[in-house]
């Protein structure tokens, strides 16, 4: 514990290097922004790295709780680069094409970890790698305009990347996953509204601002408690009932003992809106 101490630090002033970070006044809520709007965000093999480093790095951050992903200008994310990562790995030899696609899914892995809950805010292009993005995260906005696709399948691939076959199929339904994952076609927003890929729709203007308002909502709420929820989320997938019941008795006993727990039943016994602290 006291090594974790030690470890924690703001992330306020993250030095980004191949997408934005910037933070909110209060610092509790961050924003990524894939910013490569002419190609429509795609990814390189250096912010897939970045991506990976920073989600794994954040379980010191002593100041955000939350986080939006999104793109810049219209599009969410359209992928690996075709130029700066598809024909490169047309040349690799096994050894290297087998580092990058373990790479690829540390990002995926280290999304789910990391204890700050993830919000998408997806317009536009959503696809390959970037629907990848979009499921690893926590919750997802989208507008009507939102097309997303697990196109791997489209070159050749197989639609298992990333974790999609273990992922897709929890959040949509083994069904509806195998239609996406075997025809590389792309969902529209509303079909994935109606099947539980995206939590809401809304308008394109209104996207940024929906986003960053459900984000404060998380991190000015219990947020040591919502990391245990997430935590959870992830743990539960390979236990019984037994187990699980049992793993959520542990949980929330370790929430009760929070301050953050006596400030609600504080806050409701003086009939206040309670101020949570995370501890």
């Amino acid at each position: 514990m006291s090594e974790m101490k030690a470890k924690l630090r703001p992330f306020k002033d993250y030095p980004a290097k191949h997408f934005r970070w910037q933070t909110d006044a209060s610092g509790r809520v961050a924003t990524i922004t894939l910013n490569r709007p002419d190609k429509k965000n795609p990814l390189t093999f250096e912010s897939y790295e970045e991506l990976r480093d920073l989600f794994t790095n954040l379980k010191y951050a002593s100041d955000v709780r939350t986080i939006v992903l999104t793109g810049a200008d219209g599009n969410f994310c359209s992928g690996g680069d075709v130029f700066e990562i598809i024909e490169p790995l047309t040349r690799m030899a096994m050894p290297d094409l087998l580092a990058f696609t373990r790479m690829t899914g540390e990002v995926v892995r280290a999304m789910r970890k990391c204890p700050q809950i993830i919000v998408a805010a997806i317009d536009g292009v959503c696809a390959g790698a970037g629907a990848m993005l979009a499921l690893a995260s926590d919750l997802r906005l989208a507008t009507p305009q939102a097309k997303t696709a697990f196109l791997f399948t489209r070159v050749g691939l197989a639609g298992a990347d990333m974790g999609a076959c273990g992922l897709l199929p929890r959040v949509i339904g083994q069904g509806r996953a195998a239609d996406l994952l075997y025809t590389g076609r792309a969902m529209s927003a509303d079909e994935g509204l109606a099947w539980g890929f995206h939590n809401r729709l809304v308008p394109p203007a209104e996207l940024a601002g929906a986003a960053h308002e459900l984000a404060r909502s998380l991190a000015d709420g219990p947020w040591f408690a919502h990391g245990v929820t997430k935590t959870m989320f992830n743990q539960e997938w390979a236990m019984g009932v037994d187990e699980m019941i049992e793993s959520e008795a542990q949980a929330q006993a370790i929430c009760m003992v929070t301050g953050d727990f006596r400030r609600a039943f504080d806050a409701f016994a003086a009939k206040q809106k309670p101020v949570f602290e995370g501890n």
